[in-house]
């Protein structure tokens, strides 16, 4: 069912449980934000190309921290998906459900997920081949409970969401709790203020408090 992103993506999506969700003004913060992230226990990165540093950015990752996953997001499109596979991006994502970008996704080769927030929406991505889709925007749209009734009528058909927007650590849980979440979008992580003032400790902490929290849900400890 998943033909855009590979098993071993699907499997170090659910084990990392959260994607630290970023826009980076200033190339020059990449590698200290990725520092930061992986010392917090988060090594999969989204990158919104919403700025002219994005793809030098992810550029500078990738060199620096190659084992980082480090996606492209606001993927409008197909010569954004090829600018993103040329940066060295490992795998892409929108916030709507562009048949051309999910096209030319496939044709670049970079496993992608398309934004949803409807049954139709749902329809129409498995019927482009997506299995693993993003769920936006998911708080305003009604949360968790919205996200479970929703999806519902595909779940016999291994359907994943990744939910972002809006969702914050208090919020997490319910969404980390649903089987067919396979990972959430987190942008309070680490939020562009904290990025372009440089404080990388707390970066460090949210990230910290995010690996525990998932942790805490996914691999419970036995007596």
């Amino acid at each position: 069912m998943n033909l855009h992103f590979p098993e071993p993506w699907c499997s170090r999506l659910q084990s990392t449980g959260a994607v630290a969700v970023v826009i980076v003004d200033d190339p020059h913060h990449a590698e200290p934000l990725a520092a930061a992230l992986l010392e917090g226990g988060i090594d999969l990165i989204e990158l919104t190309l919403r700025t002219p540093a994005a793809l030098e950015s992810i550029r500078r990752i990738r060199q620096a921290f190659p084992t980082v996953g480090i996606g492209a997001g606001t993927l409008l499109d197909a010569d954004q998906v090829q600018a993103a596979a040329d940066a060295g991006a490992t795998f892409g994502v929108a916030p709507g459900l562009n048949p051309d970008v999910v096209k030319a996704a496939q044709v670049a080769g970079l496993p992608f997920a398309p934004g949803v927030c409807t049954p139709t929406e749902i329809d129409r991505a498995l019927g482009l081949g997506c299995g693993l889709l993003k769920y936006f925007p998911a708080e305003t749209l009604g949360g968790a409970r919205h996200l479970r009734i929703t999806t519902a009528p595909f779940s016999h058909l291994g359907v994943r969401y990744i939910p972002l927007g809006g969702i914050t650590l208090p919020s997490a849980e319910s969404y980390l709790r649903e089987p067919s979440v396979i990972a959430l979008g987190g942008s309070w992580i680490a939020p562009r203020d904290l990025i372009s003032g440089g404080h990388w400790d707390q970066i460090r902490d949210n990230a910290r408090a995010v690996r525990r929290l998932v942790d805490s849900i996914r691999q419970p400890r036995t007596a």
